[in-house]
């Protein structure tokens, strides 16, 4: 279990984000489509996950948006925000903000992958829902940079995640 803040009080996570050089957990989220998208889809490829609350706050938003920007151009990786956010609202988000350059996955069915990556908050107000946190990994799924956010209303380390994927 993990110790973050909210707001500078303190709340806790399921468990702890994969270690830096293991292999990612499989997992199955559902697209915008309604599709189950499995990791196994962007095999082959650099992934940054960046995992949020919900889209529907500014921190999330903001940082969606900044990880859009500055992947803009770059065919060598997938960048997935991961929430518990309706696929309906994702899309609306994505369209709203004219974000071209991420893919959104919900956790609506199920809560796997939040407690297999050890994101899942186990108290307070946010219960059930993701704590914040980037992970990058390479083209087999290790792991080469993670970051849990200590505070979830911060953004994360932007250039440590973009040096990740150098």
């Amino acid at each position: 279990m993990a110790s973050i803040t909210l707001e500078g009080k303190p709340i806790h996570t399921s468990g702890e984000l994969p270690a830096v050089d293991s292999i990612a957990p499989p997992f199955s989220l559902v697209d915008k489509d309604l599709n189950d998208i499995e990791l196994a889809s962007f095999s082959g490829q650099k992934k940054l996950l960046n995992i949020v609350p919900s889209l529907d706050t500014g921190v999330c938003a903001a940082s969606t948006r900044k990880f859009d920007e500055l992947v803009a151009g770059r065919d060598d990786v997938s960048v997935l925000i991961i929430s518990a956010d309706l696929p309906f609202a994702q899309a609306r988000f994505c369209s709203a903000e004219n974000t071209s350059h991420v893919i959104t996955l919900s956790m609506m069915r199920e809560r796997n992958f939040a407690r297999d990556y050890g994101v899942l908050i186990n108290d307070g107000p946010l219960a059930g829902i993701c704590a914040r946190a980037v992970l990058v990994l390479d083209e087999q799924d290790k792991v080469i940079h993670r970051e849990l956010i200590p505070e979830i209303t911060q953004e994360p380390d932007y250039d440590a995640a973009m040096a990740a994927l150098k």
